[in-house]
């Protein structure tokens, strides 16, 4: 598919499963943040929309301006962090690597790179500007 230029309601007609849509302040920044600490592709970027894709799988990015008839918004902070209570795993991202980038990028360091026995996996917890936990994540 191309990201680029497929029509909306083709796209949403391909999404199967779970698919992630996150509201933010700054579609932009989180879209530089996301690229940059996990090596995402970004598609469809603008002021109020973007599609990025991680291990074939995409997210989607909304400004918060695009949800103004959805009953979401309602339940937002005026500030500070959001998706308290949530973690977007990403499988197969480096751990060490988004740790070393994620400050300069905007994000803040809950949890450095751990390895987490129990599990198998090799972890960080890590904030993105707008509040989302992102924990990349390699098997050990």
């Amino acid at each position: 598919m191309d990201y680029e230029t497929v029509p909306p309601p083709e796209f949403g007609h391909a999404l199967r499963a779970i698919s992630v849509n996150l509201l933010c302040r700054d579609v932009a920044v989180e879209v530089a943040f996301l690229t940059e600490v996990f090596g995402m592709t970004a598609h469809r970027v603008s002021r109020d929309f973007a599609i990025l894709l991680h291990a074939g799988q995409p997210l989607q990015l909304h400004s918060d301006g695009t949800y103004a008839n959805h009953p979401l918004p309602a339940l937002l902070p005026e500030a500070g962090p959001r998706g308290a209570g949530v973690e977007i795993r990403l499988h197969e991202a480096d751990p060490d690597r988004a740790a070393e980038r994620a400050g300069a990028a905007g994000g803040v360091l809950l949890q450095p790179a751990t390895d987490k026995t129990a599990h198998g996996l090799r972890e960080a917890v890590i904030l993105s500007p707008s509040g989302y936990a992102f924990v990349p994540s390699r098997r050990i």
